[in-house]
Order: C-alpha cells, then sequence, then structure tokens
C-alpha cells in the first residue's frame, strides 16, 4: 500500500545553461582594441586593459562552474581574452615606435632651424 502512495519522481530536465556575463564584451572590447592601434593607441591600450580584466573573470567563473555555463561563451570570453592582448601589445609597440621616432626627428628638426636660422 506504502507503493500506492508515492508520488513518482519528476522527469529530470536538463539544467539551463546560461552566458557568461562580460564574455560577449570582452570579445568585443578586443575587437575594438585592435582596430585602434592604427589611429588612437591609447584607447587601444586602455579597451585591451579592459577586454583582458572581464574575459579573466568570465574564464575564471566559468571554470568554477562549467556546468552553468555555456561553452560557446568560454569560447567567446578566451577569445576576447586573446584579441585584447594582441590589440594591447600592438598599441603599445605603436606607442612606443613614435616615440622612439619623434625623439630623433625633433632634435634633427631643431639642428635645421637653429642651422638655417638667420
Amino acid at each position: 500500500m506504502d507503493e500506492m502512495n508515492q508520488v513518482p519522481n519528476p522527469p529530470a530536465y536538463p539544467q539551463q545553461q546560461s552566458a557568461l556575463p562580460n564574455s560577449t564584451a570582452a570579445l568585443v572590447l578586443g575587437i575594438i582594441s585592435i582596430v585602434c592601434f592604427c589611429c588612437c593607441n591609447f584607447v587601444g591600450i586602455a579597451l585591451g586593459i579592459i577586454g583582458i580584466v572581464l574575459g579573466n573573470k568570465a574564464v575564471a567563473l566559468y571554470n568554477q562552474s562549467p556546468g552553468v555555463y555555456t561553452e560557446a561563451s568560454f569560447k567567446n570570453a578566451n577569445a576576447g581574452k586573446i584579441c585584447s592582448i594582441i590589440g594591447l601589445v600592438l598599441c603599445a609597440l605603436t606607442v612606443v615606435g613614435l616615440i622612439a621616432f619623434w625623439v630623433p626627428y625633433t632634435t634633427w628638426i631643431m639642428e635645421l632651424i637653429e642651422q638655417y636660422s638667420f
């Protein structure tokens, strides 16, 4: 009689996975930081740093509980982190190159001005 009064277990439904927070933002910031290395390096450096931080947080959150978040959002966070690193390096190298070029160039211009001044 106990068997008849028992409620059957409900069917197990798969747990709904959600996207990692800020994984898409990390990817977008990484892509924009790569684009910014041509024209506005300091903006690209800032966006690259923010993208790396957001990507690291998203990857750490995924590693704590991988079953809760989708694998696609994990891949977006990794791609965003990689793009941010690439953009940061490109922007930093461009700034260093501009500084390395600008100092000798201005010195040369000043010497020309002094040489040909009346």
